[in-house]
């Protein structure tokens, strides 16, 4: 299928770019948001951790392999927000030669606190687009993007 769009202004008028221009948009307000609640230690390259660390623990290869990035890179993520204290390497309790990456009990008032973020800036972009556009959105990207939701929450 070709392109209705000529010259150069697809390439900023694709639903990758509007997308990724809305992402960095809701990402910055949360951790604006989060700033404001006192964790301004958190970057956007953590989210890549956190939002992919399974309450209960995750292993380090299946936290790079849900973030699309090498285990390496993924380990120096591990190590920084260890150093803040959000997580902690412990033994695998069903095996005991790995290791998996838990939330400390300050990961999880952070956990706690960038979910707030989170709802508010949910909140703000329902008035700012308006029900029924942010229902859509909500339906149709979670239809879009349902297989590529890898992580394990029972609830």
């Amino acid at each position: 299928m070709k392109s209705t769009t000529s010259g150069t202004a697809w390439r900023h008028a694709n639903i990758g770019r509007l997308l990724n221009n809305a992402v960095r948009r809701f990402e910055g307000r949360v951790l604006e948001l989060m700033t404001e609640r006192g964790h301004d230690e958190t970057r956007i390259a953590h989210v890549s951790l956190t939002r992919n660390l399974d309450v209960e623990g995750t292993r380090l290869t299946e936290l790079a392999r849900r973030a699309s990035m090498s285990k390496q890179a993924m380990g120096e993520l591990v190590d920084q927000c260890a150093a803040l204290g959000l997580v902690d390497r412990i033994a695998d309790p069903t095996d005991r030669r790995a290791r998996i990456v838990v939330f400390t009990p300050a990961g999880r008032k952070w956990l706690d606190a960038f979910r707030d973020a989170v709802d508010i800036a949910e909140r703000e972009m329902r008035v700012e687009l308006g029900k029924a556009t942010m229902d859509a959105i909500l339906k149709g990207l979670a239809v879009y993007g349902t297989e590529f939701d890898t992580l394990d929450d029972p609830d």
